[in-house]
């Protein structure tokens, strides 16, 4: 049974400020924080009767788990030059997929902690075909057009009742109580690995009931930018069409080939936050 897991930074336990995930000594701390998360939802997964796993780091530079302090059953995609994102080294030979570490989407209903979608430094709002998602709902649709079903979660209390919205049978273990965007009611590193553990091996006992999120094509994306200049240099691509200053659509044929689309575009967006020319010497 082949488990795949996709790892963010804000939803890890001990996690409540952005400061904390950035490159500096409080980095250091909370990437070992993100690893024996990771390594809590791996040892679930095997004793709950998994034979592989593949962890896919997802956060910011997506280097960031410890590879020496990984469990050693498991397989680790690091570093950030990828055209599948955060589900990159997925395909249909899983059978099922976990989110750990993960957080609510930009503009939710309710606070989530250092909420945003993908690229807080520049999406306002993602939609697929008019339903507003967030980054686990997304990567939960890609991963259905593979046959490969959600199983579990981790985050604080808030996300996990966003992503249940859309995902009413995931496991999940709330490892943290949102405060503010950068607050947070928390517990024990140790307490959130073991209900992590605990949820995961549940999930994965219970595979054969769990079902993908499909999504029938054609797929719309539209994006709220929170610049005019991320919108407009998206648009250098011909399948993409402006709809208001800081707003763009496109329609592709497939959820796949739509969520490349969408990746492409938030990496020109990023590129374009300050001037797509601005550190390039002449």
């Amino acid at each position: 049974m082949k488990i795949f897991i996709s790892a963010d930074m804000e939803g890890i336990s001990g996690v409540a400020a952005n400061q904390q995930l950035k490159t500096n000594s409080e980095y250091q701390r909370f990437r070992k924080l993100m690893t024996l998360d990771v390594n809590a939802a791996i040892e679930g997964a095997f004793n709950g009767g998994a034979t592989e796993v593949v962890v896919a780091d997802g956060h910011g530079n997506m280097s960031n788990i410890l590879i020496e302090e990984l469990d050693s059953r498991a397989r680790l995609v690091s570093g950030n030059n990828r055209v599948m994102c955060q589900l990159e080294g997925l395909d249909e030979t899983f059978d099922g997929i976990m989110f750990v570490g993960h957080h609510g989407r930009e503009g939710g209903s309710d606070v989530t902690v250092i909420s945003h979608t993908l690229a807080g430094i520049c999406v306002n709002e993602m939609k697929i075909n008019g339903k507003v998602v967030g980054e686990t709902e997304m990567n939960s649709f890609v991963a259905g057009a593979f046959g490969v079903p959600p199983l579990f979660i981790s985050g604080d209390d808030a996300y996990v009742k966003e992503v249940k919205e859309t995902l009413p049978e995931v496991e999940a273990a709330v490892v943290k109580r949102a405060v503010d965007r950068f607050a947070a009611e928390l517990i024990h590193p140790e307490t959130a690995r073991a209900e992590i553990r605990t949820k995961a091996e549940a999930a994965v006992r219970k595979i054969k009931e769990a079902k993908p999120l499909k999504v029938n094509g054609p797929i719309t994306f539209e994006i709220e930018f929170k610049g005019p200049q991320q919108a407009k240099m998206t648009t250098t691509l011909p399948t993409v069409e402006l709809t208001g200053p800081k707003s763009i659509r496109f329609t592709c044929d497939d959820i796949v080939t739509a969520y490349k689309h969408m990746w492409g575009c938030v990496i020109i967006a990023m590129t374009a936050t300050n001037g797509v020319l601005g550190s390039v010497n002449a």
